[in-house]
């Protein structure tokens, strides 16, 4: 049978739950299922910054280990706990003190942290080693061209996705103030003092603007030149189902289920050749062919569970005709494929998990471990195709705008305004479950 479903309503209501007990608790301990990342007293744990993501990349062991000891001599100059908090005392000397980071990288999560600006205060936090959710004095006149007045916990260096406030909900300078701050894939949601102002927005990645947000990082408090302080640090990292909860939520609206968990009731083609197992359509062993339903479609979002066997391989098919092979006879087909494995490593770029086959490359990373359940969306809007794995977008292209192919020509098939949805079967038991569609205008 299905995956039960966390309803919009239940995570909202765990949201708020945990936030009132961490409220009440965060003084005396961690939040139940939660880790402090400060023991109240060291700064145990954490570590100066080096570089940013893309520098620390290139470095060799030996240049990262002389970086580390260099930074850490210049972050304990500056940050130190004192009465029960992180304190960065806003002084620098010829170099800047540099941010404060986790030694542990951490993908999806939950955090909760306390902190306190002086007047002027300019601070963050970066999340997986990028900037920032903000943190500032929102009455200090000079950062008026900033915005400021909109309130912390803004996502400071978002350019294309939203970046400000939804409200103001900073307590006076000097006062401590709680952020709620929950990171599945890159999508952000961030409360202050139990109000949200950043909801499931996504964060892009600043050091590397034509990528997505990094899959792990640390977490870091930032240095900007101004007296600040943090406590009741508690974090939580967040399983995989849970997260797949969490992002199918964030999108119920318009959407119908196309597939029962039980039969292919609305499905045509060699459906003899899969089977329904534990909920999920899988191809038998050795089987295959294209699957698809009975209803088309043009503009649409569809949104599937997918969990891949080592070297498991699928593929969604979309606006399909009912014959040939997806990628040349409908609009495309959609990669379903374990990438990372060995025997996989020479393929084409556009023949990787999430990719417009044959034409568009999908960023690569963003799988969960085979055996794991990964969350997908693809939205299709005329000639537009949008990818979404795991609360990542790993592709996005407009397959009207092509000149040419891996095969040479453009497939004249890529211009299909209309056809069926379904599932281009390998021979693969790759399970396929949760299988819904919204219909664009």
């Amino acid at each position: 049978m299905n995956r039960p479903k966390i309803s919009l309503l239940m995570i909202a209501m765990i949201a708020t739950l945990s936030f009132h007990c961490f409220s009440q608790q965060a003084a005396a301990k961690a939040p139940e299922g939660f880790t402090p990342l400060f023991d109240g007293t060291t700064l145990k744990g954490w570590k100066g910054l080096v570089g940013s993501p893309v520098s620390r990349a290139k470095m060799s062991p030996e240049e990262l280990s002389k970086a580390q000891a260099e930074s850490d001599a210049r972050m304990k100059s500056h940050w130190h706990a004192v009465d029960g908090a992180i304190e960065f005392d806003g002084e620098h000397g010829e170099q800047r003190a540099g941010n404060l980071c986790t030694d542990k990288e951490y993908g999806d999560f939950e955090l909760f942290i306390d902190w306190k600006v002086s007047e002027g205060g300019d601070s963050g936090i970066y999340l997986r080693g990028t900037p920032q959710v903000n943190i500032w004095d929102t009455k200090y006149e000079k950062y008026k061209k900033l915005q400021n007045y909109k309130g912390s916990g803004n996502v400071y260096n978002n350019q294309k996705n939203p970046r400000h406030a939804l409200v103001h909900a900073d307590n006076p300078v000097g006062e401590w103030n709680t952020f709620y701050i929950r990171l599945v894939g890159q999508r952000l949601f961030v409360k202050l003092n139990g109000k949200v102002v950043a909801d499931n927005i996504i964060m892009e990645n600043y050091w590397e603007r034509d990528k997505p947000l990094y899959r792990t990082g640390a977490i870091e408090l930032q240095d900007h030149s101004s007296k600040v302080s943090f406590k009741d640090i508690y974090i939580r990292e967040i399983p995989s189902n849970e997260a797949n909860d969490i992002l199918d939520s964030m999108n119920t609206k318009g959407f119908t289920s196309i597939f029962n968990g039980k039969d292919f009731k609305g499905w045509k083609g060699p459906t003899d050749e899969y089977e329904v197992k534990d909920g999920s359509i899988v191809c038998k062993p050795g089987k295959g062919g294209h699957i698809y339903t009975e209803k088309e479609y043009s503009n649409f979002i569809a949104k599937i569970e997918f969990k891949l066997p080592p070297a498991g391989n699928n593929g969604l098919a979309i606006r399909y005709p009912g014959e040939g092979n997806p990628h040349k006879a409908g609009m495309t087909e959609i990669q379903i494929l374990d990438s990372e494995h060995p025997q996989y490593a020479k393929l084409h770029p556009t023949q990787y998990h999430g990719s417009v086959y044959g034409l568009i490359p999908a960023h690569r990373g963003y799988l969960r471990p085979t055996g794991e359940w990964n969350f997908q969306t693809v939205t299709v809007d005329e000639s537009r195709i949008t990818v979404e794995l795991n609360g990542v977008v790993i592709l996005e292209g407009d397959v009207s705008k092509l000149k040419e192919s891996k095969d040479g020509e453009v497939y004249p098939s890529s211009a299909i305004k209309r056809g069926h949805f379904g599932f281009a079967g390998h021979n693969d038991a790759v399970p396929l479950r949760n299988i819904a569609i919204r219909e664009l205008p």
